[in-house]
């Protein structure tokens, strides 16, 4: 099976909050990463990872955030 589109995935630990917050955390972050995937190569899997601090985070902090991650991790590594 080949995919035709990015994906991603959410990692949100009870270190974050009750069940609760963490689904409010995930809902953010499933919003805010849809207009993503389409910059994404085809086939590629995004994991985004919440930390304890994203339960206090405004929604325009959580989307500087990844739009921050999504950056750095799309830029070319050096060789060591």
């Amino acid at each position: 099976m080949h995919a035709t589109t990015a994906r991603a995935g959410f990692v949100v630990s009870k270190a974050v909050g009750n069940a609760v917050i963490r689904n409010q955390v995930r809902r953010r972050l499933r919003h805010l990463v849809r207009p993503v995937l389409d910059e994404l190569p085809v086939g590629a899997t995004l994991v985004v990872r919440a930390l304890p601090p994203a339960a206090g985070a405004s929604y325009s902090t959580l989307g500087t955030d990844l739009t921050a991650a999504v950056t750095a991790a799309r830029r070319p590594r050096r060789p060591r």
